[in-house]
């Protein structure tokens, strides 16, 4: 199995691989999905529309599936509701939770996790709420501002909670309570790590589980940290900054390989792991490879991905950087992968179908979504041969098998 992961709780000393619910960027936060059968190549006008929703309200987050339902949240005034919907469309449930942000870009950011028949969701203000995935009833939530010391970013706390056996981890970014493990039945504080005492950064963290040291890492304003997932110490830190301390990209993991990526001139580096997990070294460092908050993926023993100041789609060599291509002709844009192909959604609104070929961006299929509000920047989830894209106010399940 991959070795970056969500878990269930075990009785074991030893964490032990279980999460299959999909989540941020997949079961394991790599954007890679493991559907089988699917269209090598769309119809001229797309695959076919199976359902579509209008009415979620803004928001910005991507679909969770568990069970073989369907959640995702939006902005109804100044709250925030959570939606459950069946795999045909039909709206099962929804549920305010709490005030979400309307200050710019309005909407609920971070994508939520479901574990162990509960929800995890965060809003824009920095509260984590742990639902009951049955009712939708309140379990607990903690207020990051209050009650960790930390203060918002210019365009709203956004993250996906991290489970892991008994704990969620997220990232406050307090100057003391950095990164917190809770427990994720009652959001009691499990450890603390000061990290480098920035604020946060977007981003949502990673469990790396190959090491001597089960770590998780994440990017907070100025720095890529790593902390023991069982104590909290502080493993390594390195320095890495952009402009608007904007790093919305989780990194990529693979056999003790870390890719951290950003936009607004920050770029990317590769980091090897050493010693256990106890420390890290720069391997390559790139500014060309500088994805702003559509990530990247791996493919064999290449990155894809597109820019942000270097306006281009792009291939790299995963061990040294090197550009394979830049290839421009397409809005920037949300990338994932399955079975040798990139399926790319840009922020001018097009569906892109790609071999995975380091020779050339090898775009085979394309089409538009034109249904939806604002921005689009919510990436897109593969499960049972479906496509679902959410386009603001709208969720689209298109057949992709």
């Amino acid at each position: 199995m991959k070795r970056i992961l969500i878990f269930i709780a075990a009785l074991a000393p030893v964490l032990v691989s279980a999460q299959t619910n999909i989540q941020w960027r997949g079961t394991d936060r790599s954007g890679i999905y493991h559907e089988k059968g699917l269209l090598k190549q769309w119809p001229e006008n797309g695959p076919e529309l199976k359902w579509s929703y209008e009415g979620l309200g803004e928001g910005h987050s991507s679909v969770a599936i568990a069970d073989d339902k369907i959640y995702l949240t939006g902005l109804q005034g100044e709250a925030g509701f959570l939606y459950v919907f069946d795999l045909n469309g039909k709206l099962l449930q929804q549920k305010e939770y709490g005030k979400e942000w309307s200050q710019s870009y309005n909407g609920p950011r971070g994508t939520v996790t479901i574990d162990d028949s509960k929800i995890y969701l965060i809003s824009g203000f920095g509260v984590i709420y742990c639902l009951d995935q049955k009712s939708l009833d309140l379990i607990w939530k903690k207020d990051f501002l209050n009650e960790f010391g930390a203060s918002n970013i210019t365009w709203g706390i956004n993250e996906a909670p991290l489970v892991v056996d008994n704990m969620v981890f997220v990232t406050p970014g307090g100057s003391e309570n950095n990164l917190v493990a809770l427990n994720k039945k009652t959001g009691k504080l499990i450890w603390s790590c000061a990290g480098e005492g920035d604020v946060s950064a977007y981003c949502s963290p990673l469990y790396i589980e190959d090491q001597d040291i089960p770590q998780v890492v994440t990017i907070t304003a100025s720095h890529v940290i790593s902390a023991d997932a069982k104590t909290g110490k502080k493993l390594w830190s390195v320095e890495k900054t952009n402009r608007w301390s904007v790093h919305a990209n989780t990194p990529v993991y693979s056999d003790g390989m870390l890719l951290c990526t950003s936009g607004y001139g920050g770029g990317s580096f590769m980091l090897k792991l050493k010693n256990g997990g106890r420390e890290v070294e720069k391997v390559w460092e790139s500014t060309l490879l500088d994805n702003r908050i559509g990530a990247m993926v791996k493919v064999g023993n290449y990155v894809y991905g597109s820019g942000d100041k270097n306006r281009y789609w792009f291939c790299a060599d995963w061990n040294t950087g090197e550009i394979k291509f830049q290839e421009k002709g397409y809005a920037m844009g949300n990338i994932i992968a399955n079975d040798n192909q990139l399926i790319c959604y840009t922020d001018r609104g097009n569906m892109l179908l790609a071999n995975a070929t380091p020779e050339k961006f090898d775009v085979v299929s394309k089409f538009a979504i034109t249904m939806g509000t604002a921005q689009h920047w919510a990436h897109p989830v593969l499960y049972k041969g479906i496509i679902y894209v959410r386009h603001g106010n709208a969720l689209m399940a298109y057949q992709a098998k």
